[in-house]
């Protein structure tokens, strides 16, 4: 592949005319090259894709299936320490974190090997003669678009239902991470049993090859992975040739602590839920919801643990959180703040690290600030870094009013000894996924999603599938002379 990360369609490593640098976000130095790819590569791999969906007999033999995704999976293993190395540099994420990614993309993969071999159809005989059945069938050629800040975790989590349910596949990376999405590609490619074709994957800068991907009629389902305002652009150009659209877009995850919680455990965990992936994370604890009697303590204890995070690289075994994506997103994340000091109380202000080494990089303090108006810009907008807001309530109405003041419901976590309790507050709360005591707990046999304006559709869990697949429906009538 040489020194510059290629893109890879139809089984082949393919130049751009266009080539960018990858920064590492914790020192502004280059990493490596890319070919930032366009309209022109994303032509290429849907082309491929189709020729591929129609030509081989992929979508119809699950044992193929099964043991490309099965293999895939065992090489995503075998790179799973030098994937996270990368991940972390490449990326800024802590190497625990990165390691997330890195360790769980098998274990998807040969979940999914296990979904091709146990889904079935249904078939009832509804009258004497007449014989209904139905199967699913692959939907065709799905794009996967794929943001920065989980590249492999949220690639695999579209990638490795669509194959197992027999579509073939173009994904767009994104620029911020294109050395790790060239690892990716190099693993995939060496998937023994994976036609060439099947998965194509080109890398871009820009915002050409994603919307030639939206709006190709040869590409009927788009996973995406994103902002809101994005989601609702996908949804909008996809729909003018009605093809299915799954969307994962943005979250607000209100951590809700009564005042018979655990403290000792929550609040270490509310901590985390803002400096994981230094906030940069769909399911990040942005909403601190206390209840009037715990609400000094947590407030105290809270701040204290997050004016101690120590920032530094990924790779620094003393680092308690890495630097944002780019200096760019740090000060897209201090005017949000600034702009909130008009109507919030900081408790913490947070800012950007002027000091050296870290000026170099892209790192950010932590902020907390507290709000009395659910309906403020800094409750409602996601901002994507590590910034929460602290918000007192009264009792169980009030917290589940609070919580379901924004237009966002991908997750939500609930802290109270009393299980009844949790189970009232997660049945009214307008999300997803619902945790009690805990939080970012996952699992590949339960779906993932989000309600309101936090997507549409389900990944993970046997739901997954049916995001990729058709349904059809067959009917035998027995000629009666023949009964």
């Amino acid at each position: 592949m040489g020194d510059i990360a290629q893109s890879w369609i139809n089984g082949e490593w393919l130049e751009s005319d266009q080539v960018s640098e990858s920064v590492d976000p914790a020192t502004g130095r280059v990493l490596g090259r890319y070919a930032d790819a366009g309209e022109t590569e994303a032509r290429a791999a849907v082309r491929a894709a189709k020729a591929a969906f129609e030509g081989l007999t992929w979508s119809r033999d699950r044992r193929l299936r099964a043991r490309a995704l099965r293999e895939m999976g065992e090489l995503f293993d075998a790179h799973a320490a030098e994937m996270s190395s990368l991940i972390s540099r490449e990326n800024g994420k802590l190497l625990a974190e990165a390691d997330f990614e890195s360790y769980s993309a098998g274990q998807t993969l040969r979940h999914a090997a296990a979904q091709v071999m146990t889904e079935t159809g249904t078939s009832q005989e509804v009258a004497p003669g007449t014989w209904f059945s139905t199967v699913a069938e692959p939907a065709g050629v799905v794009a996967i678009i794929v943001p920065w800040n989980a590249p492999l975790a949220l690639l695999i989590r579209s990638l490795a239902p669509a194959l197992a349910a027999g579509n073939t596949v173009v994904i767009k990376m994104p620029g911020q991470t294109a050395l790790v999405a060239a690892l990716v590609a190099q693993v995939i490619a060496q998937t023994p049993a994976l036609p060439s074709g099947v998965v194509n994957l080109f890398t871009e800068s820009g915002n050409a090859g994603a919307p030639f991907l939206v709006a190709s009629p040869d590409v009927q389902v788009v996973s995406y992975t994103g902002s809101v305002e994005v989601g609702r652009k996908v949804a909008e150009a996809g729909a003018a040739t009605l093809k299915r659209v799954n969307l994962e877009l943005g979250g607000k995850t209100p951590m809700i602590v009564f005042d018979d919680a655990d403290l000792d455990r929550a609040v270490p965990l509310l901590a985390r839920a803002v400096t994981t992936f230094g906030g940069q994370f769909c399911m990040a604890g942005s909403r601190v919801l206390v209840q009037l009697g715990v609400a000094d303590q947590v407030r105290d204890r809270l701040a204290d643990l997050l004016s101690r995070v120590r920032l530094g690289a990924g790779l620094d075994p003393d680092s308690d959180m890495g630097p944002l994506i780019d200096r760019s997103a740090a000060r897209r994340v201090d005017a949000t703040v600034e702009a909130a000091l008009a109507y919030a109380t900081p408790i913490l202000r947070g800012g950007p690290a002027l000091d050296p080494p870290l000026a170099d990089g892209a790192f950010y303090r932590p902020a907390l600030l507290e709000v009395t108006d659910a309906t403020s810009p800094i409750v409602q907008e996601e901002v994507f870094g590590p910034v929460a807001t602290f918000e007192v309530f009264s009792d169980e109405t009030d917290a589940i009013t609070r919580a379901n003041a924004t237009e966002l419901g991908l997750a939500a976590a609930v802290f109270t000894r009393d299980g009844d309790r949790a189970r009232r507050v997660g049945r009214e709360v307008k999300a997803g996924t619902v945790w009690t005591n805990s939080w970012a707990v996952l699992d590949d046999a339960f779906p993932e999603g989000g309600y309101k304006q936090s997507g549409l559709g389900r990944l993970r869990g046997a739901l997954a599938l049916t995001e990729f697949q058709e349904a059809k429906t067959y009917v035998h009538v027995i000629a009666p002379d023949v009964v």
